[in-house]
């Protein structure tokens, strides 16, 4: 089995994902790009290897167990193992009449919401454990957004996005409780408020900017810490 470490980073074909594939990338991660559109992956690779960084695409939608599973033999195929997984993939929902107001909230938007963003980590994380648990030092970064925590309440009124990410802040801690014992080290971080197509590119960090803090996490030492919640400053409260 070779040295080189591999990182599968979901929804990786723009914004955010990319910024943190080209960031394993540099460091000299072998970057598995989980995207759904095959040509936005495709472009996403080409991008990668133009850069002189090792990458090759993975077909993924975080909301089929097929399509998941498929994933996963497509990335043993390719490296054998995984050594980081990044759940990046995630949606904000519409927020059309009314549809993410607590008052009149849409269910079915939540139900969507919570399927790629909740569903789909679980789904991702599960299905890759096994070839994580052939690394060394496993990690596993969830990128959740500080709109979930109920301590500080930023950001817009969201009642599906919002409470996913507090829901998928939660979990992350119960897979750290649950892999305390092992050395897969799970956290999750908050990449801040950043210009990409998720917020009409109206907001004054950099996709690299955001980037910064999972690809800390996913690269931190054996005595780093679990579980927990981050972002550029630190521990966010949650």
């Amino acid at each position: 089995m070779n040295d080189t470490k591999t990182a599968l980073v979901t929804g990786a074909n723009k914004g955010i994902g990319f910024a943190i594939a080209q960031g394993l990338g540099a460091i000299g991660l072998t970057v598995a790009v989980g995207a759904r559109d095959d040509v936005r992956r495709e472009e996403a690779v080409e991008k990668l290897r133009a850069a002189g960084i090792a990458a090759f695409g993975v077909a993924l939608d975080v909301t089929s167990g097929e399509s998941v599973a498929a994933a996963v033999a497509t990335v043993e195929q390719a490296a054998g193992r995984l050594d980081v997984l990044v759940n990046n993939a995630g949606i904000s929902g519409r927020t059309d009449g009314g549809a993410q107001d607590p008052t009149t909230l849409d269910l079915d938007v939540v139900r969507t919401v919570v399927d790629t963003n909740v569903f789909g980590v679980v789904r991702v994380t599960n299905a890759m454990l096994p070839l994580l648990c052939r690394a060394d030092s496993p990690r596993i970064v969830n990128v959740s957004s500080n709109m979930g925590s109920l301590t500080l309440q930023t950001g817009p009124i969201m009642a599906a996005y919002a409470p996913s990410k507090s829901m998928l802040n939660s979990i992350t801690a119960q897979y750290a409780r649950r892999l305390s014992d092992t050395n897969v080290i799970v956290n999750a971080c908050c990449p801040g408020y950043v210009a990409t197509d998720f917020t009409g590119f109206n907001a004054p960090r950099t996709p690299q900017q955001g980037a910064a803090i999972a690809i800390r996490l996913a690269t931190l030492p054996d005595d780093g810490p679990r579980g927990g919640f981050f972002d550029d400053e630190g521990v966010v409260p949650w």
